[in-house]
C-alpha cells in the first residue's frame, strides 16, 4: 500500500477517533459528577450532625440520666441502655430464624416453598416500618395493655429478619459444591455436613449480615413509638416501657427548649457513631476484592 493511501486512511479515521475521545471524556465527566452528587448528601448530613452534636458530647452526657428543663448535666444513659437491650432482643429473636431460613433457601433453591419464602422475605423487607409498628401494637401492646421493650424487640426483629435471611442464603450459595459432596461421599450425615462444615465456613459472612441488620434497625423510630413508647427513668425490665436513642431524638427535637434540642443533636451524633461502627465492622468482615 502506498504512502498516500495510508495517509488517506488516517485522515479518514481521525475525525472518528476524535469524536470517540470527546464522547469518552464527556461520559467520564458525567460519571464523576453523578458520583459526587451521590456522595454529597452523606457528607452534608454527617457534617451537620457532627457540627451540631459534638458540643453536647461529654462523659456526663453518656453516663447521666435526663434532667428537667433548666437543670444542667443531663444525659441519655437510659436511652443508650434501652437501645442496647432492644437491639439485643431483636438480634436474639431474628438471628436463629433468619440463619435457618437462609439455610433452607440455600439447600432448596428451586422448590415451590423456597420461591414463596424468598418472595415473602423480599416483600417483608419493603414493608414500611410504621406498619410493622402498628401490627406489633395490636399484637403485643393492646392485649397486654402495656408498652414494653419486648414488643419493640419483636418489631425490630421482624424488620431485621429478611436482611439476615437474604444475606445468609447468598453467603451459603458461595460455598463450593465440592465441600458438601465430599462430606456426603465420606458418609457424614446431612445435618452434620450443614452444621459442622457449611455454616462454619460461611460464619464470617453470616455475622456480617447480622451486623448489617443491626445497623438497619438501630435508627428506627416508628416501630418504637408504637411498642416501647419511651421512659424518662432508668429501666431494664423488658416488660415495661423503655427509652431508646431514636425516641430521645424524636421527642427532644420537637420540644421548644433549647437544652433538649441540643441533647437531640448529641443523641443524633451518638446514633450516627454506632451505625458507622457497625458498618465498618461489616466492611472488615467483608474485605473489598
Amino acid at each position: 500500500m502506498s504512502t498516500s493511501a495510508v495517509t488517506g486512511q488516517n485522515n479518514l479515521y481521525e475525525p472518528r477517533v476524535a469524536r470517540r475521545r470527546v464522547k469518552n471524556a464527556v461520559f467520564r465527566t458525567l460519571v464523576m459528577v453523578f458520583g459526587v452528587l451521590a456522595v454529597a448528601p452523606f457528607f452534608v448530613v454527617i457534617f451537620h450532625v457532627v457540627r451540631r452534636g459534638m458540643g453536647a458530647i461529654d462523659w456526663t452526657f453518656l453516663t447521666h440520666m435526663p434532667k428537667p428543663v433548666g437543670e444542667p448535666d443531663g444525659g441519655i444513659l437510659n436511652a443508650i441502655v434501652g437501645t442496647l437491650i432492644t437491639i439485643g432482643l431483636a438480634t436474639l429473636f431474628s438471628m436463629p430464624f433468619g440463619v435457618f431460613i437462609g439455610i433452607y433457601l440455600s439447600e432448596n433453591r428451586r422448590s415451590r416453598l423456597g420461591h414463596t419464602t424468598r418472595l415473602a422475605a423480599n416483600v417483608l423487607q419493603s414493608v414500611p416500618s410504621i406498619i410493622i409498628g402498628i401490627v406489633m401494637y395490636n399484637w403485643l401492646v393492646r392485649p397486654f395493655r402495656s408498652y414494653s421493650a419486648l414488643a419493640g424487640g419483636v418489631a425490630l426483629a421482624v424488620m431485621m429478619l429478611p436482611i439476615i435471611v437474604k444475606n445468609t442464603e447468598e453467603v451459603l450459595n458461595l460455598v463450593p459444591e465440592g465441600l458438601r459432596e465430599g462430606a456426603l461421599a465420606l458418609g457424614v450425615p446431612y445435618h452434620t455436613t450443614i452444621l459442622r462444615m457449611i455454616v462454619p465456613s460461611s460464619l464470617a459472612g453470616i455475622m456480617s449480615g447480622v451486623l448489617l441488620g443491626i445497623a438497619r434497625i438501630a435508627g428506627e423510630t416508628a416501630p418504637l413509638l408504637f411498642t416501647t413508647f419511651g421512659n424518662p427513668f432508668f429501666n431494664v425490665n423488658v416488660l415495661k416501657p423503655m427509652d431508646a436513642i431514636p425516641l430521645v431524638i424524636y421527642n427532644y427535637a420537637k420540644s421548644p427548649y433549647q437544652e433538649w434540642i441540643q441533647m437531640a443533636w448529641g443523641a443524633s451524633f451518638v446514633l450516627i457513631a454506632i451505625i458507622f461502627v457497625l458498618n465498618l465492622l461489616v466492611r472488615l468482615k467483608r474485605p473489598l476484592r
